[in-house]
């Protein structure tokens, strides 16, 4: 098994669009429901497939960002680049924090239209992608 993508409940489809497309994003495909529900499946440019759905359904009352989901991580390979990018694109990237130290990741924060928080990762020169048991030794 493996995890396919993660699916939002956006409120206004068009907004997060282009918030997740100033992110680097790019649109794979969309599907068009008949009560009103519309889906944008998105992937980076360097991915193989879909990593992340917005989901519209306006008759579904509001989006509550505040029950239980916490934050989506994005590795980033140059993220005072990245930074930069997000910026000039009007997008509004926290502080930088060092979670395990110095040596450890840098990783800011943002957030997105409907308040979901996005965590930007950069790993160490010579750190594997991705997370694993090995950063927990």
């Amino acid at each position: 098994m493996k995890t396919l993508f993660a699916a939002y409940r956006v409120t206004d489809l068009d907004r997060s669009l282009g918030f997740y497309t100033a992110l680097g994003y790019a649109v794979l495909g969309r599907v068009e429901g008949g009560d009103g529900t519309r889906l944008v499946i998105l992937k980076f440019p360097d991915e193989p497939a879909a990593s992340l759905e917005l989901v519209h359904r306006p008759g579904a009352g509001p989006v509550d960002v505040g029950s239980g989901f916490d934050h989506l991580a994005i590795q980033v390979e140059k993220l005072a680049g990245t930074m930069a990018t997000l910026t000039e694109a009007g997008l509004s990237p926290g502080p930088l924090q060092h979670p395990g130290g110095p040596h450890g990741p840098k990783t800011p924060g943002l957030t997105d239209p409907d308040g979901y928080r996005i965590e930007l990762v950069e790993w160490p020169s010579g750190h594997p992608d991705g997370m694993t048991a090995a950063d927990f030794d």
